[in-house]
């Protein structure tokens, strides 16, 4: 039994596909399988169903699976405590994020990142939440940013910060009258929202009570998967959207003018860490989550101050 070959188990347990497991691990498909083939005479027990499709582990093959899991886990770790010892800070972490918050937060870690850890690779990919999930317990990524709560065994969650929301209006909207706003004063009518399965229109729709029975215009119905197109309907066609506070850093000066934020205590969403319980790169982690904390503070705290000295006054 050779780790290789048990890497290979694992990939075909991942993709569920001979093929797409032999490109993952950078060989032919005979290679693979003749290796995984080994394995299973050395075990004396089939670890696949290769019946079904897509190809599923048998009930010994799961238990033998999750195992083979672990011991890759472990050999890995051998390399991150050396890493540690020698006080170096390289090698590659491969993370999910979701759509409503990458393309505001990135901006503003990456360039910490490249300049503070000049050896340290950052593999980023925008998924769903339930992508990432299911990302992570196929060790397919090392970690997930996600702003929903999620109870795994499995996984650990760890709190990185809260971002509050905002309201964004249409030019001469009555409610650019008022310098704070409550969640009732919103018209669930006007309300312009992202499409079914993002976390962020659930949030939304928590905090305003119900959805729209129709859409601000009712001649045009639209769901978006993204903030920005959001925005910019709201601009010509009216109504108002929520965005989620670091979205407003990179409006035009005149669109911030159509922001209000809310009385508080204010609506927020918090966002998360998600990786497994016997992660990897412990000091690759801690070192990003540390640079993104930092990254964002200021603009989340600055906010924070304007709040408080506009209610002081």
């Amino acid at each position: 039994m050779t780790l290789t070959q048990l890497a290979y188990a694992v990939a075909v347990d991942t993709y569920r596909h001979f093929g797409r497991a032999a490109e993952h691990c950078h060989v032919s498909q005979p290679t693979l399988s003749m290796q995984l083939q080994k394995l299973e005479e050395e075990l004396g027990v089939q670890l696949f169903d290769r019946s079904r499709k897509p190809i599923l582990p048998t009930p010994a093959g799961e238990r033998i699976l999750a195992q083979a899991r672990v011991i890759l886990r472990e050999c890995e770790r051998l390399y991150e405590l050396l890493q540690e010892d020698q006080g170096t800070l390289r090698g590659e972490l491969r993370l999910g994020i979701i759509s409503t918050l990458s393309p505001y937060l990135l901006p503003l870690v990456a360039p910490l990142v490249q300049a503070r850890y000049p050896e340290l690779t950052v593999h980023l990919e925008e998924l769903t939440p339930e992508q990432i999930l299911e990302a992570l317990l196929t060790d397919q990524l090392d970690a997930g940013l996600v702003a929903t709560e999620v109870d795994r065994p499995s996984l650990r969650r760890r709190a990185l910060f809260h971002e509050p929301f905002v309201v964004y209006l249409c030019p001469g909207h009555p409610l650019l009258r008022e310098t704070y706003l409550d969640p009732y004063q919103l018209r669930v009518e006007e309300l312009w929202l992202l499409r079914e399965g993002h976390c962020f229109r659930d949030q939304v729709l928590q905090l305003c009570g119900r959805p729209p029975e129709v859409s601000p215009t009712p001649q045009f119905r639209f769901e978006s998967g993204n903030l920005e197109t959001l925005r910019l309907l709201v601009d010509e066609l009216g109504g108002l959207t929520l965005l989620p506070l670091l979205a407003t850093r990179y409006l035009p000066a005149e669109a911030q003018q159509r922001v209000r934020p809310f009385r508080e205590p204010a609506p927020h969403r918090t966002i998360y860490l998600l990786y497994a319980r016997t992660h990897l790169k412990r000091s690759l982690l801690d070192a990003y989550v540390s640079v993104l904390q930092e990254a964002v503070r200021p603009h989340l705290l600055s906010a924070a101050l304007l709040h408080s000295c506009t209610n002081a006054s």
